[in-house]
């Protein structure tokens, strides 16, 4: 008909009634007809025409993975965890169904400790899986090993793993430098940052050197991301960099250096903050005496003490608490003549600055992981009649504990408060949860039916209780699961939720101990359901 392509997109944009093609005749229907006649010529002719491309260049094959495989029943679970991860049942806020969703980041965690590779097959929704949440990308990036890494080349929306800073998925080490320094040099910034951490865990020294050699071109907020990842592996030896760091032009790298030069007790900074802390701070005859900075002077500025406080807060209250936070808790035995942390603490404070004292050394036993003035912080775990009156931040103390102290403080108070103030407390618990901790959590969860609460006033606990709870405790709940008689005073229908909340954490456990049988080898045959 001597229509163009282009004529023919035009009238069906437009409409046969607006802009009728040359040549068709009849009324707007036919038009429509004679229209769509003409594009499927028109789509033909274009096909044929067209040139067939260059063939591209075959990817190299997978490389192997030596790892052994899965057992065929975790391999068929895996495949489920993996299909339910958005369903219904994962998103399930009630009801007795165990949660699938919360299930897959625990059995990846323990795969990734009985060191199985991934089938091939489940690896394209492994990596979608580890693309839509990223708390799974660490497990999931280690069971799909090399083959996932070669498998995110070939598709955009898994780049990510690319540059995750996985190092099983086979990453550069300090053993091919060459590869290293280039990645460093070309890379993007999230695969450098990768790079960074992977090295620091392999080799800190190596890591430093290579973020020396481009660190003055590097843009200001580059370099505070740079800085903080010298968190992993940080020595004395970072101690000189570091230092050079205190004159940067970046107020933020600064403050970030100074940062990490107070969690060095031996480090010159941590010296001069020590010099300072002490001349404010002394032992008298009635308790411990407090004179705070009258002034915040360019060397204490430089050694990232921020001059102006926050609103609400006094000035010399502020430098004080910078002062003492920054300095090594080491330096105060000596200052009170021998004492202990315990005995330090115990002192009276004179003129109200306990809880500006008391909460700087709490900040500082955290940042220098010093199990014995934060054993001294935090105290015996307060009666039930006593308030709970801890100064700062008590699960960052308890994270400075040996594990099994930890729980056993954790424990003591749950069985003395309960758990409405004990959630970031039971999340720095070693998992699974000791028994004397479970148990704690059991009791008082059965405690809050007997008074009629509700069980979503505690779903923060459930869920850590689903992933945490010891799997051997699905016995104890499981007498809990039966619905018990109303409270004269509590919430209605109050019971028969707490009964599908308790069948629902005994069946998480119990499927908890069948998937870990499973990766073991040791588990007997699946239903149809999955069930085992």
């Amino acid at each position: 008909m001597g229509n163009s392509w282009d004529d023919l997109v035009g009238s069906a944009l437009l409409g046969t009634e607006r802009r009728r093609p040359k040549g068709m005749v009849g009324d707007a229907e036919e038009a429509a007809i004679g229209l769509l006649d003409a594009a499927a010529g028109g789509v033909v002719r274009r096909r044929a025409g067209i040139r067939p491309g260059s063939a591209g260049e075959r990817p190299a094959p997978a490389p192997a993975d030596r790892r052994p495989a899965l057992p065929v029943a975790a391999r068929r679970r895996l495949g489920m965890l993996l299909a339910d991860r958005t369903g219904d049942g994962a998103r399930s806020g009630r009801g007795a169904v165990p949660n699938l969703a919360e299930l897959l980041p625990q059995w990846l965690a323990a795969a990734r400790r009985e060191g199985y590779a991934a089938p091939p097959e489940s690896l394209p929704a492994l990596l979608d899986a580890a693309r839509a949440r990223t708390d799974l990308r660490a497990d999931a990036l280690t069971l799909a090993g090399p083959r996932g890494l070669w498998l995110a080349k070939l598709n955009p929306d898994w780049r990510f793993a690319l540059r995750a800073g996985h190092a099983g998925a086979g990453a550069a080490t300090p053993q091919d430098p060459e590869q290293a320094r280039r990645l460093w040099e070309e890379g993007l910034f999230a695969e450098r940052i990768a790079l960074l951490t992977r090295l620091r865990l392999a080799d800190p020294a190596y890591a430093l050197a290579l973020l020396g050699s481009t660190w003055r071109g590097e843009r200001a907020e580059d370099r505070l991301m740079f800085l903080d990842s010298l968190r992993t592996g940080l020595s004395a030896a970072d101690e000189p960099f570091l230092e050079e760091a205190l004159s940067d032009r970046s107020r933020n790298v600064r403050s970030t250096a100074a940062e990490l030069l107070s969690a060095l007790p031996g480090s010159a900074l941590a010296g001069r903050m020590a010099a300072r802390a002490r001349s404010c701070v002394s032992l008298g005859a009635d308790g411990i005496s407090v004179e705070a900075p009258y002034e915040c002077d360019a060397a204490m500025e430089r050694d990232g003490v921020a001059a102006k406080p926050p609103s609400g807060r006094g000035e010399r209250a502020w430098w004080l608490s910078q002062l003492v936070d920054a300095a090594p808790l080491s330096a105060w035995p000596e200052r009170f003549g021998g004492r202990t942390p315990e005995q330090i603490v115990a002192l009276p404070v004179l003129d109200d600055w306990q809880p500006d004292l008391h909460a700087a050394w709490c900040r500082a036993a955290v940042r220098q992981r010093d199990a014995a003035w934060a054993r001294a912080l935090l105290g015996p775990p307060p009666t039930p009649t006593a308030p709970v009156t801890a100064i700062g931040d008590p699960a960052k103390l308890l994270s400075s504990l040996p594990a099994e102290e930890r729980a056993h403080w954790v424990a003591e108070f749950i069985a003395a408060h309960g758990l409405s103030e004990a959630f970031q407390m039971l999340g720095v618990c070693a998992v699974p949860w000791s028994p004397g901790l479970g148990r704690a959590v059991v009791e008082a969860l059965d405690l809050a039916r007997d008074v009629g609460s509700y069980p979503w006033s505690f779903s923060g606990v459930m869920g850590l209780a689903e992933r945490c709870l010891d799997p051997l405790a699905a016995e104890q709940l499981a007498m809990l699961s039966a619905a018990a008689a109303e409270p004269p005073d509590g919430s209605p229908n109050a019971t028969t939720y707490w009964a599908e909340a308790f069948q629902r954490l005994t069946g998480t456990l119990r499927l908890r101990a069948v998937m870990l049988a499973e990766l073991r080898g040791t588990a007997g045959p699946l239903t149809a359901d999955g069930a085992p």
